[in-house]
């Protein structure tokens, strides 16, 4: 029995001192102080031997559990002490490396258009003025001289709420607004950014897009007004040799109307696949208010005239930056967002 409890206590300090992780040393102490370890079974067969052998194996066999805990606990804390030792030098920063870069945001070029737009009218003396994107149908069409049976009224082109009340399809009716808070005063110089919704959605449209609306009103207001206006902004936008047409056109709420062309930013003119072998691309529509609109909104159409211009901040940025599908603007990819500064 004594030459067992040695053999047994040399094997196992050689395997709890080999032992690498918690696991392997609890397996350690099951085995050899558990309820049926080695240690135990040889406790148990203690009744077997001689009388006069009993006080030795016993005193030796309870010997070497005392010394097996104090071994195991050692152990334990020996693992325990190394495991939080490799955590901190994993976890250990070299203050002295260089940083990491931060990845820094950039504007939507949405964003920079319309903000470069803003710029230009603002330096010709134009204030930005604002107005709510749930609109009446007052704002949104009679008062900008659109007939109920004006083909824009439409159920599938409006997103409407009630039938009064719709989603602004166009930042016009900002001008009536504007308009009748001034009347009489003059002049109403203002440009009208905003959000607008209709029922498109392929590759050049969109249910949500954003409009810039120009409004000049005073007294001798031309036409020629209209159009040196619209040719400083083309030059600002596109470069200082840009030219522009403007073609008849017709919009309810302006008269006489016109679509205004720039020549084409790739072939300058000579005509390509990008501008339809025209040499012109299309930017924006325009005209002198209508009577009308000047005469519901509280001015004297006898008295002043105005000229008024819408344009697509979209447009602009796909004929500026050379994008063929507006879904880009919206699609939030970071790999075609991080190309505009």
């Amino acid at each position: 029995m004594l030459d067992q409890i040695a053999q047994l206590e040399e094997e196992a300090l050689r395997e709890i001192e080999a032992a690498q992780d918690m696991e392997a040393l609890k397996e350690l102490r099951v085995r050899y102080l558990g309820k049926k370890g080695a240690l135990t079974a040889l406790l148990r067969r203690m009744g077997d031997l001689p009388p006069e052998q009993r006080p030795a194996a016993g005193q030796k066999a309870n010997s070497l559990r005392k010394k097996l805990e104090e071994l195991l606990r050692r152990k334990e804390e020996e693992l325990r002490a190394a495991a939080a030792a490799a955590r901190i030098e994993e976890e250990r920063i070299d203050v002295t490396l260089p940083g990491a870069p931060f990845k820094l945001g950039r504007k939507h070029p949405l964003t920079l258009v319309l903000e470069e737009i803003t710029a230009i009218f603002t330096g010709l003396g134009f204030q930005v003025a604002r107005g709510p994107e749930i609109e009446s149908e007052y704002y949104n069409f009679e008062a900008l001289n659109i007939p109920a049976d004006h083909p824009a009224r439409d159920m599938q082109d409006s997103f409407y709420f009630t039938p009064q009340i719709l989603l602004r399809t166009h930042t016009s009716p900002v001008q009536v607004r504007t308009m009748e808070k001034k009347a009489p005063h003059l002049p109403v110089r203002i440009i009208a950014p905003g959000k607008v919704y209709r029922r498109d959605d392929d590759a050049t449209h969109s249910p949500m897009f954003h409009q810039v609306e120009g409004l000049a009103v005073d007294r001798g207001v031309t036409f020629a007004d209209l159009k040196g206006t619209l040719l400083l902004f083309a030059r600002e936008m596109f470069g200082p040799d840009q030219r522009i047409r403007l073609r008849p056109s017709f919009f309810p709420f302006t008269e006489p109307s016109a679509e205004v062309d720039i020549a084409c930013i790739i072939c300058r003119g000579e005509g390509c696949r990008v501008c339809g072998h025209s040499g012109w691309l299309e930017i924006l529509g325009c005209g002198m208010v209508h009577p009308r609109v000047l005469e519901v909104s509280g001015y004297d159409p006898e008295d002043v005239t105005g000229f008024a211009f819408g344009m697509g901040v979209e447009r602009i940025a796909m004929i500026k930056y050379g994008i063929d599908d507006i879904r880009l603007f919206f699609a939030n990819d970071l790999r075609f967002l991080k190309q505009f500064r």
